[in-house]
């Protein structure tokens, strides 16, 4: 899997398709809550295999973090590290921005995923969307 910054508006388009079906469709998450006011101003990241589109993510920079969002893979392409590659870009870009520290929401089931990557939970068992979430951090070197 290739992963880019978002650069078109096909490729932006290909990103709300892949998060529309992970968190709207599968998910069950509203539209109007799944694509908000931040889309516009976010980085958008895409991974592509084969040309398709099979994973998204977004990326916004508050206050000292670089803050990982919407971060999703289609169902058929779990399991595959494709995740692991897709964090890794953002936080390449992270550190290209100038920001040494990244902040993510994660879906209590994939605690242990970022675990693995590096991340340290901070926060206790909150609901977003309908969906228990956990607020991790980590320091980039």
């Amino acid at each position: 899997m290739i992963v880019k910054k978002v650069e078109t508006k096909a490729e932006l388009d290909q990103a709300y398709t892949v998060r529309t079906i992970v968190f709207v469709q599968e998910q069950n998450v509203p539209v109007d809550l799944e694509i908000d006011e931040h889309d516009e101003t976010a980085i958008h990241f895409i991974g592509l295999l084969n040309g398709e589109a099979i994973a998204a993510s977004r990326l916004r920079f508050v206050d000292d973090y670089g803050k990982l969002e919407r971060i999703c893979i289609l169902k058929e392409h779990r399991g595959k590290s494709y995740g692991k590659k897709l964090i890794a870009k953002m936080e390449e870009v992270i550190k290209e921005e100038g920001y040494s520290k990244a902040k993510l929401n994660a879906q209590t089931h994939a605690e242990d995923f970022y675990r693995k990557l590096g991340y340290m939970t901070i926060s206790d068992e909150f609901i977003d969307a309908g969906i228990p979430h956990v607020t991790m951090i980590k320091e980039l070197s």
